[in-house]
């Protein structure tokens, strides 16, 4: 918990004010309008989050920065799916983008807020990535997570994305 007047705390009273003067703020909740626009104006109000966040040294600070990553992945997914004829689902609840395939299989990306990384469970493996160098990486192949969710989306589920570029605060 950020201390009062601490950096982080200022960080975050700028996040939480930028969220509530968006737009999309306070139009509906997720029993009364569809999953895709809700995660669409809520991706929209995180992406405000990732430049505002100078560090992931707090939770609040890492949270913030991996729910954008987070959105933004379901926000890319959605565009790709608009001119596709791939049937996909996903489903992002508390820090857990579930995805799931036409065949029944799931692809889950999430945070792991001990170890500061996000991570994915895909049916070719699980995998950790760690931000660094402004992006979030593999801590073992050094693959981009952008990267990686394009290859492995397109192998499990049939989907091509084209425009995933996730951000991350150095930590």
């Amino acid at each position: 918990m950020p201390q009062p007047g601490s950096a982080s705390a200022a960080a975050a009273a700028t996040i939480v004010r930028q969220l509530r003067s968006a737009p999309e703020a306070g139009k509906g909740n997720s029993r009364n309008i569809e999953p895709k626009c809700y995660h669409a104006a809520r991706a929209k109000r995180a992406a405000l989050t990732v430049g505002d966040v100078a560090n992931m040294t707090t939770d609040t600070g890492f949270i913030a920065v991996a729910d954008a990553a987070l959105t933004a992945i379901g926000e890319a997914l959605d565009r790709a799916l608009e001119t596709s004829d791939v049937d996909v689902d996903w489903m992002l609840n508390d820090g857990i983008l579930e995805i799931e395939c036409e065949d029944g299989s799931k692809l889950i990306v999430n945070r792991h807020v001990p170890n500061r990384e996000i991570w994915v469970a895909a049916r070719s493996g699980g995998f950790h990535f760690r931000a660094g160098g402004g992006r979030w990486r593999d801590t073992r192949s050094g693959e981009e997570l952008g990267a990686a969710l394009t290859a492995l989306l397109q192998a499990q589920a049939g989907v091509a994305l084209t425009d995933l570029a996730l951000v991350a605060a150095d930590d």
